[in-house]
């Protein structure tokens, strides 16, 4: 008993000890797992979106890349007061008389603030364009064509102003002037008058930017914008500030045809009287005991009919001569496996008649017709009462 115990504790400790290894492998496992999930959570963190800032498109107190603070600095050395506003208030209460007021593509106001803002400004000066805003202004109509083109208007203040990269091209309207003319005809720069404003329309986002100031003639275009006031008032709206409410989301009938609601309901009232049509043929449910019994006589009629239908004759005088064997083997007190030699030799010894012919009746070649098929039938009927008869005759007293 005791080497068997030594030999089951030496199993035990070489069985129990790999499993110390896959334990630490366990836990290293789920903490890799729950490294991973942390790094993906922070990743996940850095990448979320914000809703985007309007004051980043040109903001004149940021120093990025895509900011305007180089411009706002160089307008504020030539003399010009510069002030940052956030509120469509503020610009309101900071314009004074013969002040311009600067914006960005004011994407978070309406149609009505937009003009009720302008309306309080000697002078305007548009910096970043849309179609929304060309079309409210009433200023042209957008075209292509881009690249480097010069002032070629007679507007003083841009005499001295290089060549451009434009970033967008229009057609300008009949009461509008045109500056940095293409070859077709098109502008970078709309110069109006609306409702008493001079107005200035151009897309600077990214000449007047801090990274692309010092190209061309930027700078230069920057100052005959910015700088032809003591006074100047830039707007660096904000969703906050908005007024603009959101289009309610289309329903699901604005969304569809006017023809689809009638055409449902067509397929509806056709499926409900499909339903009335045919299932009133159908009676009560009728109670059936279970199990239920079928007699071996309708049995037999049947597979009789499924053969009739088929024309099988030899699957027909298979069946037949299977059940002459069987009843005469039960008659010539033969075993029921007995083959057909064996029957057909007792029969022969029994009726007296050469085995040959019975071996041919009882197991010989299929009928090829339903004409063969009869007379087999029959002489296996007349084989059947013979044997019967000379039994009865021989059991005789």
């Amino acid at each position: 008993m005791s080497a068997l115990a030594a030999v089951g504790d030496d199993v035990t400790s070489s069985t129990a000890a790999p499993r110390r290894p896959g334990r630490r492998t366990s836990v290293l496992g789920w903490l890799l797992v729950a490294v991973l999930l942390v790094g993906i959570a922070l990743l996940s963190l850095r990448l979320v979106t914000t809703a985007p800032s309007l004051a980043g498109v040109l903001n004149p107190e940021s120093p990025g890349p895509g900011g305007a603070k180089a411009i706002a600095e160089l307008v504020r050395q030539q003399g010009t007061e510069v002030e940052v506003v956030r509120s469509r208030a503020a610009a309101t209460t900071a314009l004074d008389p013969g002040g311009t007021l600067v914006l960005a593509d004011p994407v978070a106001l309406s149609d009505e603030a937009v003009l009720a803002l302008i309306g309080e400004a000697d002078r305007v000066v548009l910096l970043s364009t849309s179609t929304r805003m060309l079309d409210l202004l009433d200023l042209g109509a957008g075209t292509s064509g881009l690249g480097s083109v010069a002032a070629r208007c007679d507007r003083p203040e841009f005499a001295a102003t290089g060549a451009i990269e434009a970033e967008r091209m229009f057609l300008p309207a009949d009461d509008v002037v045109g500056c940095f003319r293409s070859a077709d005809g098109g502008a970078a720069l709309l110069l109006a008058e609306r409702d008493g404003a001079q107005l200035a329309f151009i897309e600077a986002s990214r000449m007047l930017s801090n990274r692309h100031l010092a190209e061309n003639g930027n700078a230069a275009l920057g100052l005959a914008l910015l700088a032809q006031t003591e006074h100047v008032v830039w707007y660096a709206g904000s969703f906050e500030d908005g007024d603009r409410v959101a289009d309610e989301p289309a329903s699901l009938g604005d969304l569809t045809p006017t023809w689809l609601t009638p055409a449902i309901l067509l397929l509806l009232l056709a499926g409900i009287a499909a339903i009335w049509w045919r299932g009133s043929r159908f009676g009560p449910l009728v109670s059936e005991s279970l199990p239920v019994t079928v007699r071996a006589s309708e049995t037999m009629h049947g597979r009789a009919r499924l053969t009739a239908k088929a024309a099988d004759a030899p699957h027909a005088a298979a069946a037949i001569r299977s059940g002459t064997r069987a009843r005469l083997a039960r008659r010539l007190a033969l075993s029921p496996r007995a083959t057909p030699v064996e029957i057909a030799d007792a029969a022969s010894d029994r009726l007296g008649v050469p085995r040959g012919s019975l071996h041919d009746l009882l197991d010989g070649a299929p009928p090829a017709d339903d004409r063969e098929l009869i007379e087999l039938a029959r002489r296996l009927a007349e084989l059947e009462t013979a044997v019967d008869t000379a039994h009865t005759e021989r059991n005789r007293p």
